[in-house]
């Protein structure tokens, strides 16, 4: 095996690290951002949700009296 191989080889396998590291920060930030959707369907939000509650519940109270 010459030097040229050699380097070349060295160059290809480093090129394909970077490569697999770039990919592996894209397939984070995907999972991030599925992650993200999937907790906003749920309603795991701070505030919980009233969409699914009877007619009145979440409405104003008369604590005053």
């Amino acid at each position: 095996m010459d030097v040229a191989a050699l380097a070349l080889s060295l160059i290809s396998l480093q090129a394909g690290n970077t490569q697999q590291q770039i990919g592996d920060t894209v397939l984070k930030s995907n999972l991030d951002a599925q992650r993200n959707d999937v907790l906003t369907l749920l309603g795991a939000s701070s505030a919980p949700s009233l969409a699914n509650v009877g007619p009145g519940v979440g409405g104003n109270l008369n604590i005053a009296a």
